[in-house]
């Protein structure tokens, strides 16, 4: 149960049943309770000096910032190693997260602007989580690479829409906090510039930047969007894991107290601050915060004629038709002028059904917009009439999703929003270069780049798992050349089919992933002498259109079959998720032979 909830759809679901639990409570008879309880004043006291709110702001102000925080650590990490480092990749969703704020509050400005003109904040954010989680309910089986788009969409929604909140609703500015707030995120800026792998300094400076912004008057969803935004993030280096490895191993052969916290240590550094933190909190943020601020925010008391009036004011309609409506058009317009402006283009296995289907789910506001009708209304009432449009637009919105993502499977056949999952062709044992016997029920095929570090390491795996399976497994590589990073990677692949021509591939494929770093011209031919290959024929076949072609074909196949990076796995023909350690793959191969058994006895 613990697990089903800490998944995308079971986190959405949480959220649902904890709204609902806060609209009961706040209009059952002990509904005072409700109210009572999240005006209950909290404290911290030194000395004369004391530091008090109530519940309901420490949540609001408080665990909130945590949420934020987590927003600025996922939008640094975006931009340091995930789709925004691209900018092809990041142009559309970029144009469209911004056009999906624009549109929304025009409408609701159009609607209700003569009520409450600052309410247009309502519409602006994304609940991430419970998009996702609609997403993984009504979208389609497989969505993983339109999941991506919609994250990198919703990183730019959730910028945009905690800068609003720190800046349009900030009031009763104070100079001395504020300052000391921003020489805190410049602390954490210089301490992101000297490499500190630790993460308490960082979180020191966090709880000071917080403390500050909380007394300068800026809403502190800013101060920790901006905090999370300075923790480094940097994708992991070999060569600190190979570090790691040494220290664990240290570990085994001396088990002692001082050697296992130097592996400790060690094992952190391998990982960046932000990748550490991100882990840490994102379990908390999504199973306690994000659940605790619905409670508190959502349960309104629909008596004495609450709904009616509701529906009949301007306020919940600006509400609903600029989330629902808003964020519909507003991100399906972005998209489209975005690739009509050649600024990029969709995500390979994305369709514009799949575009639709997840802007109507963007309507989903919730968690920032009950933040901010907390900030934008002070009339109770008018604030009731925004929380009840936010949560009518909730529904809508999940419902548009719904029935367009039906829509597109039925008119334009989009039954996946991924990239493809099957190999394209399939092993063919005359062309592919196999280890084991060519006939073996088990098969490993691996996309592989000869200069990509993680390939060298992952290559070694198929000693461990023909250890376990003899020979009922056989081992296939392809080359999938990374010219962008590897410039040395489609020499090395020729070099390995000039041998190959000569009976000699996988002789040349080990002697290569030995010496990554001497992938030169010269190197590749005294790998060649030392096989004792015919040194006229090697070099022609350096130059061979034929072993091109080959190579591209290789290409080709990893595209058609959804392989975008090295190393990519395929086990039976079905590409592998996840870590791919030999322990992992023996785990999912063993899975795939008790399903061919268990196919087997049945027919």
């Amino acid at each position: 149960m613990v697990d089903w909830v800490r998944t995308e759809s079971g986190s959405a679901a949480l959220l649902v049943l904890v709204t609902v639990i806060a609209l009961v409570w706040a209009n059952s008879p002990i509904g005072d309770s409700y109210t009572e309880l999240w005006h209950t004043g909290l404290g911290i006291v030194f000395g004369e000096h004391d530091f008090e709110m109530d519940l309901h702001h420490w949540i609001n102000d408080g665990l909130m910032v945590v949420f934020f925080f987590v927003i600025g650590l996922e939008v640094r990490q975006e931009f340091a190693i995930g789709s925004l480092r691209d900018r092809r990749r990041a142009m559309v969703p970029m144009v469209a997260g911004i056009a999906g704020v624009i549109v929304p509050a025009l409408i609701y400005l159009a609607i209700a602007g003569r009520d409450v003109v600052d309410g247009w904040g309502v519409v602006v954010g994304t609940d991430t989580a419970f998009l996702l989680g609609a997403l993984a309910i009504v979208g389609p089986r497989m969505s993983n690479q339109l999941r991506i788009f919609l994250l990198t969409l919703t990183v730019v929604d959730d910028f945009l829409a905690v800068s609003i909140i720190g800046v349009v609703y900030t009031e009763d500015l104070k100079i001395g906090p504020l300052v000391i707030a921003l020489v805190g995120l410049v602390g954490l800026w210089l301490l992101s510039r000297t490499s500190e792998w630790r993460s308490a300094p960082y979180v020191i400076l966090v709880v000071i930047v917080w403390a500050a912004t909380l007394a300068s008057g800026v809403h502190p969803s800013l101060a920790g969007m901006a905090a999370g935004l300075l923790v480094p993030a940097r994708p992991t280096e070999r060569g600190h894991v190979e570090k790691a490895k040494t220290l664990f191993r240290d570990y085994w052969q001396s088990p002692e107290a001082t050697v296992a916290r130097t592996a400790r240590r060690g094992l952190a550094r391998s990982i960046s601050v932000n990748e550490r933190l991100h882990d840490v909190l994102r379990g908390p943020v999504s199973l306690f915060v994000v659940p605790v601020f619905a409670l508190a925010n959502a349960g309104i008391d629909l008596g004495g004629g609450v709904l009616a009036e509701a529906f009949s004011s301007t306020i919940t309609w600006g509400v609903v038709v600029g989330l629902v409506l808003g964020k519909f058009v507003g991100i399906s317009l972005g998209t489209w002028l975005a690739i009509r402006a050649g600024l990029g283009r969709l995500p390979d296995g994305v369709g514009r059904g799949s575009v639709l289907g997840g802007a109507a789910l963007s309507g989903i506001g919730f968690t920032v917009s009950l933040l901010i009708v907390g900030l934008a209304f002070t009339d109770s009432d008018d604030a009731a009439k925004a929380t009840v449009g936010v949560l009518a637009a909730m529904i809508l919105a999940a419902l548009l999703g719904w029935f367009v993502f039906t829509r597109a499977r039925v008119k334009w056949g989009e039954t996946s929003a991924d990239l493809p999952v099957t190999l394209d062709p399939p092993v063919d044992v005359v062309g592919d270069h196999i280890r084991g016997p060519h006939d073996a029920p088990l098969t490993v095929v691996e996309f592989m780049d000869f200069e990509c570090p993680f390939c060298a390491k992952t290559t070694g795996m198929w000693n461990d798992v023909h250890a376990h399976f003899g020979d009922r497994v056989r081992y296939i590589v392809r080359h999938l050349p990374l010219h962008d990073y590897h410039p040395h990677a489609l020499l090395a692949a020729t070099a390995a089919e000039a041998a190959a021509n000569q009976g000699k591939f996988w002789e040349m494929h080990d002697i290569l992933f030995a010496h990554q770093s001497e992938l030169e011209v010269d190197h590749l031919l005294s790998y060649a002498e030392r096989l004792e290959l015919d040194m006229n024929r090697f070099v022609t076949d350096l130059e061979s259109e034929e072993i091109a072609v080959t190579i591209a074909t290789n290409e080709q196949s990893a595209f058609d079959s959804g392989a975008r990076g090295t190393p990519t796995f395929f086990l039976n023909g079905h590409r592998h998720r996840g870590p791919h350690d030999a322990r992992t793959l023996i785990a999912a191969l063993e899975q795939v032979d008790a399903a061919n058994s268990a196919a087997r006895r049945r027919s």
